[in-house]
């Protein structure tokens, strides 16, 4: 009878001819209580503001956005700092003009694969201490590839003074993870990858194939539960962060790649803890006794998902191969359905954040080898959430 009722669910689904698809969730793990933060509400987004539009454009596969506040010491009036993967940040100011000039160029980054500079954020009490932290790939000792977070400072338009915090995160030409992003909590969150080492991910004593949480000086936060930089575990490619108005984490993670049923099942994850994902003993509807399933996966389709934000109950995240938004609603800690928009309209997606207008801010990756560049491209997109 189940079986019946969902197959029926189904029919109805497909008939109503929106841009919606059935995947699978787990429904094992209830979200814990945590720190309650403000939400980026529907009600304070301007519904006036164009749908879409293209702030900037002629980046070199821009990876990450922070955006500036207004009229920081040292600084512009607000506008944008954004990642480049092969080793530049750049300024973008108010009203979309690039800064010929970087930031910063960090020579030491190798931009080999799938590395090079990713993350970026900056610190909570930036207005104060100037402090940017970024993320990204170099050639370690012995010349293995490596990450590292390090920290700068932000002062006369120009990033200065390099601190390593955390050094010799795995690394390889793919799957470094790169998101970073600090928690309501205060701690900075860094997602990373197995370094196409999948017994990396089951190994709490290595950094890499997890999600890390450290203090604002790059130690090991109080209260992570193996002693270490470890937060969570058993994951693959952890490329999206982003809290609910709960406080509670998500995250998305790239799935395997190969050959069905071994391949695809990209997933969307609601992050606790000392939590165990189980890659990679766990794939998609195959988890492992003792680990944490996703909430949903993307079945045979491809997302290739990475930035994440949420505005409401939707969680925003952006598809490279899927070429899409997408937007997961979530009611009652669940994600009940994942909406496409601009299915191969700009071509590679890579990041999603929230600007100070409520406004989701994404970018293009169709410079990066493996994407079909477009006039202008790479792009900087906002995107009216409350139009789509």
């Amino acid at each position: 009878m189940k079986n019946i009722l969902i197959l029926f669910a189904i029919l109805i689904f497909i008939g109503a001819g929106g841009f919606y698809f059935w995947t699978s969730k787990n429904k094992n793990t209830p979200p814990s209580p945590i720190q309650q933060i403000p939400s980026v509400s529907r009600e304070k987004i301007d519904s006036e503001s164009p749908p879409i539009a293209v702030v900037a454009e002629n980046l070199e596969v821009p990876w990450a956005i922070a955006f500036l506040p207004a009229s920081p010491a040292g600084g512009p009036d607000g506008g944008m700092l954004v990642t480049e993967r092969p080793g530049r940040v750049r300024f973008i100011d108010n009203d979309g003009k690039l800064d010929s000039t970087p930031v910063a160029t960090i020579d030491s980054v190798n931009a080999v694969g799938e590395g090079g500079l990713m993350g970026i954020a900056l610190h909570p009490d930036f207005e104060k201490n100037q402090y940017v932290y970024l993320y990204y790939t170099y050639d370690g000792s012995g010349n293995n590839t490596s990450n590292r977070l390090v920290r700068m400072r932000f002062e006369n338009n120009h990033l200065a003074n390099e601190e390593i915090l955390v050094d010799s995160i795995p690394g390889a030409s793919n799957h470094n993870g790169g998101r970073i992003k600090f928690g309501p909590d205060g701690f900075l969150y860094i997602g990373t990858g197995d370094v196409q080492e999948p017994s990396q991910s089951q190994n709490r004593n290595t950094l890499g194939g997890k999600i890390l949480r450290v203090t604002d000086t790059g130690k090991p936060a109080p209260g992570n539960p193996f002693g270490n930089e470890v937060y969570s575990y058993g994951h693959r490619n952890v490329q999206g962060l982003a809290w609910d108005s709960r406080g509670q984490m998500w995250a998305t993670e790239h799935g395997p790649s190969g050959i069905w049923p071994n391949c695809c099942q990209d997933e969307i994850n609601r992050i606790e803890q000392q939590g165990n994902y189980g890659w990679p003993q766990s794939v998609g509807d195959k988890v492992a006794a003792g680990t944490v399933g996703p909430m949903f996966h993307s079945g045979r389709d491809i997302w290739a998902p990475s930035g994440a934000s949420i505005v409401g109950d939707s969680f925003f995240f952006a598809g490279l191969r899927g070429v899409t938004l997408y937007e997961a609603v979530i009611e009652n800690g669940e994600v009940t359905e994942v909406k496409e928009h601009f299915k191969g309209q700009f071509g590679r997606l890579r990041e999603v954040v929230v600007g100070p207008d409520n406004m989701l801010y994404i970018t293009t990756s169709n410079r990066d080898g493996r994407g079909k560049p477009q006039s202008g491209d790479d792009k900087v997109i906002r995107v009216n959430p409350n139009l789509l």
